[in-house]
């Protein structure tokens, strides 16, 4: 059996697709929750020799994960966070079991959400970077995303939940970003793929760029298209139930979200209403489990627990 390793090659490709010279003086001091997956060690890796330091936590390779699913959602930061409150660094970046999915925290262990890294890396695209091109995402990520977009005179194109419905708007040609709610992100120049460690690194891209705190940027977001809140919850739902559930939405939506009108309603893959005010509703079944996930957005987190139960 021939074994390679194809990490060389991967690391060279990172270097290119980013300023790497930019961040390697940026003297960045970050932390990276690796969730006991194969992305441990590879920051310290590709920044070996650089300004740069680098803190891995829980970098060793378990295939039971620490006991959890090692997905880059809160319930699983708590070690880290711990740790990130008695030793604040500038940030930290989480991978995920397999590393094709990036999360994070601020460098004070505070949880940052997918939708705000996305949006981060959206803005660092356009202003930063200068880029221009299609944005495509999946129907279930933030509309703050929709909101960047119309700024900026930006074409979006919504798809379906899973990342190969972005790889195939990706393979088409003139695509700035692809990105999705579970925290898989894809780059135009690079793979038509998601990529953890890549994302991880265009955000220190960005960090290097504006040299200003990551809670400054987010802030920046929130003054310039309101505040977004997201909430999700799945709930078992029996398999043989699911079409006549979605067929019953799709032909009896209500009327208004949250006292504000339902403007569009699309079912290309589960339902979603949303409201004139960008709130939305969604309902979608998973595909391989008889599990009905509800996800909303709304201004406030208390609103978004609201629609979430209206769901």
């Amino acid at each position: 059996m021939l074994v390679e390793d194809v990490r060389p090659a991967h690391y060279a490709a990172l270097k290119r697709l980013v300023d790497f010279k930019l961040i390697a003086k940026s003297k960045l001091r970050f932390a990276h929750e690796a969730l006991f997956g194969v992305g441990a060690g590879c920051f310290e890796q590709i920044l070996a020799g650089t300004t740069c330091k680098v803190t891995t936590l829980n970098g060793q390779h378990d295939p039971l994960f620490g006991g959890i699913n090692p997905e880059p959602i809160e319930q699983n930061y708590a070690r880290s966070q711990a740790f990130l409150r008695q030793h604040p660094h500038d940030l930290c970046l989480v991978t995920d079991g397999d590393a094709d999915r990036v999360g994070g925290m601020d460098g004070r262990g505070k949880y940052l959400t997918t939708h705000e890294l996305i949006c981060l890396l959206l803005r660092h695209f356009i202003v930063n970077r200068q880029g221009r091109g299609r944005v495509v995402k999946a129907l279930t990520t933030t509309s703050m995303v929709d909101k960047i977009c119309a700024a900026h005179g930006l074409e979006m194109v919504e798809t379906g939940v899973g990342f190969k419905y972005i790889c195939a708007e990706m393979l088409k040609g003139e695509v700035l970003l692809g990105a999705e709610e579970s925290g898989g992100i894809g780059f135009p120049g690079h793979i038509p793929e998601r990529d953890g460690i890549a994302a991880g690194l265009m955000l220190l891209e960005m960090l290097a760029t504006e040299r200003v705190p990551l809670n400054k940027l987010i802030g920046g977001l929130e003054k310039e298209f309101g505040p977004h809140r997201y909430g999700r919850i799945d709930t078992h739902f029996p398999l043989e139930k699911r079409a006549a559930l979605m067929d019953h939405l799709k032909q009896n939506p209500p009327d208004k979200l949250l006292r504000s009108p339902v403007a569009d309603v699309k079912s290309f893959d589960g339902v979603k209403f949303i409201a004139q005010n960008s709130s939305w509703l969604m309902l979608r079944g998973s595909g391989t489990e008889p599990i009905l996930r509800i996800y909303a957005e709304a201004k406030s987190g208390a609103e978004a627990q609201r629609l979430l139960k209206l769901g």
